[in-house]
């Protein structure tokens, strides 16, 4: 054969070549926007590797969500590397087309060239290839590897970027639709008469939380007051919450005796958690005519009673909820309350918060807030200490559900 004909045998595969590369090009490119799945996208980069490269031996490794890299595809390849664990860090220090050298890994030695894929700088694939024979077009053919393997990869990993941003959506829909459905649940506004007044605030760290208030007029001459704190936060915690209320409402207006109330709540947060999560709780029971509180405190932060100037610590009770099927002593708090006295139930969210040098807002500084403004009426003393603690919290995040139900008992 003359050097002329040996040429042009030259340029026609060379044409052949090109031909194949924009076929297979065009095919992967309709396949990407025909929204063929992601192991359909890897069949096919394996097929074009195979049949219209002719490369017979490769193995495509994809990094997963949890940064392992598992291989996607493969032809020849050794159930060693396959199944081989850690192999990142040996892929990682490829950062171009590579040649595998004695020195690396001999799992990798099988193979002759490396091909690393990278988005925003961050390896997503590389492709293993080897039994390379044509050496002719070696360099077109790597090239080429290079620009599909790159094309595939990006699109699968925008798919998967695609989807995380689409269930992360649907997640914050449903924790809208939660945060509705808890709102429903929280009382919006709390009762004001000759007797009492009472006002709640709240601000679930998550959209939704398990942090409760509640007020029930029992209609013959008592009025019922609590707080709680469910272990846990999110919509988890919303749904034990509601499930929580839904339970103290209907057992207080059996009308039980205070110990006797507490053992039946205890049962029944157990039988609905199975002891997986506790729930901390106070309540109060008074008595408008004569102005007695019966009170319980199972294991939540101890209320502050203003009265006269004093501060009294309401924490006599039980230990949490949801822990032990037989409830240990109960001890039901009395106390007879003074007139204008003001009352202040929280979550412990409200003492958790820190500021930006990491200091918390101690029970001291509550008290110390409560002795400037123990004068305002409820809702006042609630808007007050908001803006107070926000203040305090400066850019901070609230790390914790926060509750707190203030009462004024004229």
């Amino acid at each position: 054969m003359s050097q002329t004909e040996s040429n042009m045998d030259g340029l026609e595969r060379q044409l052949l070549l090109k031909q194949l590369q924009i076929k297979s090009l065009l095919f992967i490119t309709q396949s990407i926007n025909q929204n063929v799945s992601a192991d359909g996208l890897f069949e096919i980069y394996q097929k074009t590797l195979n049949w219209e490269l002719r490369i017979p031996k490769m193995a495509l490794f994809f990094r997963e969500e949890n940064g392992e890299w598992i291989c996607k595809t493969h032809t020849e390849a050794s159930e060693e590397l396959l199944c081989a664990k850690g192999m990142g860090k040996h892929f990682e220090r490829f950062e171009r087309v590579s040649t595998v050298t004695e020195t690396d890994h001999p799992l990798l030695q099988d193979y002759d060239i490396v091909v690393p894929v990278f988005h925003k700088k961050t390896p997503i694939a590389f492709t293993l290839i080897g039994k390379l024979d044509d050496k002719d077009n070696t360099y077109e053919t790597i090239s080429f590897v290079s620009t599909i393997t790159s094309i595939i990869s990006v699109a699968i990993e925008n798919k998967r970027l695609f989807k995380r941003q689409l269930e992360q959506e649907r997640l914050r829909r449903e924790m809208e639709l939660a945060g509705v459905m808890q709102n429903m649940l929280i009382p919006k506004s709390l009762p004001t008469n000759g007797y009492y007044e009472f006002h709640g605030v709240y601000e679930p760290h998550l959209g939704v939380g398990g942090d409760y208030f509640d007020f029930i007029d029992l209609e013959d001459g008592h009025v019922t007051f609590c707080v709680a704190d469910i272990s846990g936060k999110g919509v988890a915690a919303a749904l034990l919450m509601a499930n929580f209320q839904a339970h103290v409402q209907a057992i207080i207006r059996r009308r039980l005796d205070m110990r006797k109330f507490i053992k039946i709540l205890n049962k029944t947060v157990l039988k609905i958690t199975g002891g997986d999560k506790f729930i901390t709780f106070f309540i109060g029971k008074y008595n408008v005519e004569t102005r007695h509180l019966q009170y319980v405190n199972a294991g939540h932060t101890r209320p502050i009673l203003v009265m006269n100037g004093a501060k009294y610590r309401l924490d006599e009770g039980c230990t949490i909820l949801g822990v032990f099927e037989d409830m240990p002593d109960i001890e039901v708090g009395e106390i007879d309350v003074e007139e204008n006295a003001l009352l202040i139930a929280y979550t412990d969210g409200l003492t958790d918060l820190r500021n930006e040098e990491k200091e918390y807002f101690s029970v001291d500084l509550l008290e110390e807030f409560i002795d400037n403004n123990s004068d305002l009426e409820a809702e006042f003393f609630n808007k007050k200490l908001m803006e107070h603690i926000n203040d305090f919290r400066g850019e901070g995040e609230y790390p914790d559900d926060v509750a707190v139900l203030t009462c004024r008992l004229f």
